[in-house]
Parts: structure tokens; C-alpha cells; sequence
């Protein structure tokens, strides 16, 4: 990284007990086939979700990260991105460990750089987006079970958080914090055009530099993506989900379906959720259906 202005970001977690999550508009908005239309030396792809992803065993982690960079012993490196985000967390340790990399960094926003990965993009030395490309900047959000008083605890250990990620933005841009909290607050999304006249990215991409090919996800791992995204709007936690839709691949109850009575009756489903969700269902079934051994 040879921006030296730009502001680390702060390290850790606030809380043991708290899983950053990805925001259900963003992971609908995401093409998980957009990619480059050619690979260069030296480039590290993000086209996943940040943080270990359930679906694909895989994921854009620190760990990945640190391991390229290494191995490229401070040559210049394009970061090619199209991510809906993720672990919150995870993206401000790799925006750091870009961002203290000795050679110039690239980073080319391909199809979207929601949440997590918008952050991360903001580690670049030089930022270009493809022309129907998307940043998307919000507040840390975050999944939690707590009562009132860790609630309160928890949002405002948020906030420190939230104030690193508006000055990395402020600090790119060369706008103020408060404009930038203004933006975060209003969960706004960027396009190319816009980007580059308010200071996010450098330029635009050439159309011929990325292209739809051939898809990157299978039908189980889509169907399965869409009944979390369902899952995530009703208010269900990442692990529930994960445990229910891990229960429908093998067919055997979960250990988080223990089978004991809530204290509480659970809210009812709005009828239009309860559709989507049958479809999902029904889709997600004859996904798995093909898959030999499933």
C-alpha cells in the first residue's frame, strides 16, 4: 500500500457472543458469475462472501489474504472484487493488511463491493468499477441474543466500528466524517459514475474487463442462498439457518432443534414470506435432488 494517509482500522470484536451478517438486500443484488474477463499476474479474487463462507467451504478470509500477499514478496497486485459482503470484522483485517502491503495495490470493483468488501476496496491505491458496478456502505450489522443490557453494551461497543469505517471513507473521498456517517446511516449504494465523482474510485473499467461466465454457483448452493435470504428477512439468526438448511440437505434434525418448547409462542410469518418460503423450499428440494449422495 503506498496511500500511507489512510486510517487502520480498528482490530478484534466487540463481542464474543455477536456474528456479523450479511445484509439480505445485498446478497440478493449479488451475480456470484460476474468475474474478470481475463486474469492478470498477480491477482487475488474476491468473489465470495467476506469471511468463511457456509455455502462453498470457502470465502474471502485474512488468512487467504496474507498468504498471497506473502507469496508476491511486495509486487504490485490487482484485487479483483464482486462480494455482497460479510463478516464485518474480517473485511476491516484485510482492509489493514492491504493497506501496510509495500507494493501498489489495484483494486478493480467488478460487480459489487457491498458492506465488508466495500471497505476492504477502500485499501487501493488506485480504485476502478466496472460502469454497472455498485459500492454499498452501511453501519456494522450485526446478529445477536442478548437481553436489553447487552443490547446496549453492544451497540455501543458498535460504534467504534462504525466511526473507523467512516473515516477510511472520509479519508478516500477527502470528504468529511459527518457526510460519510450521513451515507453509512442512509445504507447507500454507489454506482460507478457516482463513485468516481464523489471520490470512492479513481475511474471506470472497461466494459470488455469483466464478463458474465459460466456459473460460478450450483443450483443447490443458489436455492440455498435465496431460502437464507428469506430466512435472514424474517429475523432468524445466521446458526438457526445454517442448522435448518444443513437439517434439509441430510434429512436429519439438527443439534440446534433440540426439541424443546419455547418460553414464548414465535411470531407469525407475514403470507407473502410463507409463499416465498414454500417456493424456496420447493426449489432448494429439487436442487438436492440431483446431487449424487444428498
Amino acid at each position: 500500500m503506498t496511500i500511507r494517509t489512510l486510517p487502520a482500522a480498528p482490530a478484534g470484536r466487540p463481542c464474543a457472543n455477536a456474528s456479523s451478517d450479511l445484509l439480505p438486500m445485498a446478497l440478493e443484488r449479488w451475480n456470484p458469475d460476474i468475474r474478470a474477463a481475463t486474469e492478470e499476474e498477480n491477482t487475488i479474487s474476491m468473489f465470495d462472501a467476506v469471511g468463511y463462507d457456509y455455502w462453498t467451504g470457502d470465502g474471502v478470509t485474512a488468512k487467504r489474504v496474507s498468504g498471497i500477499l506473502r507469496s508476491l514478496n511486495g509486487a504490485d497486485v490487482t484485487v479483483n472484487i464482486n462480494s455482497p459482503g460479510g463478516d464485518m470484522f474480517e473485511g476491516l483485517a484485510i482492509y489493514n493488511i492491504l493497506r501496510e502491503y509495500k507494493g501498489k495495490v489495484t483494486v478493480k470493483i467488478l460487480g459489487i463491493a457491498a458492506s465488508a468488501a466495500s471497505v476492504i476496496a477502500m485499501a487501493g491505491d488506485e480504485i476502478r468499477m466496472g460502469l454497472g458496478a455498485f459500492l454499498m456502505i452501511h453501519n456494522c450489522w450485526v446478529g445477536i441474543a442478548a437481553n436489553r443490557l447487552g443490547l446496549r453494551e453492544m451497540a455501543d461497543s458498535l460504534e467504534p466500528f462504525d466511526k473507523a469505517m467512516a473515516d477510511i471513507y472520509a479519508a478516500r473521498t477527502g470528504d468529511n466524517v459527518e457526510a460519510m456517517q450521513k451515507l453509512m446511516d442512509a445504507e447507500s449504494w454507489i454506482g460507478g459514475t457516482d463513485a468516481v465523482e464523489q471520490g470512492f474510485a479513481d475511474g471506470l473499467l472497461d466494459s470488455a474487463e469483466a464478463k458474465e461466465g459460466a456459473k460460478a454457483s450450483t443450483p443447490q448452493q443458489i436455492a440455498a442462498r435465496r431460502l437464507d435470504v428469506i430466512l435472514a428477512k424474517q429475523g432468524m439468526p445466521r446458526a438457526e439457518r445454517r442448522a435448518m438448511i444443513q437439517e434439509l440437505k441430510t434429512g436429519t434434525p439438527s443439534a440446534a432443534g433440540s426439541g424443546t418448547p419455547s418460553a414464548t409462542e414465535p411470531k407469525a410469518l407475514p403470507a407473502d414470506a410463507i409463499a416465498d418460503l414454500e417456493k424456496a423450499l420447493a426449489s432448494f428440494k429439487a436442487a438436492a435432488s440431483t446431487v449424487p449422495g444428498v
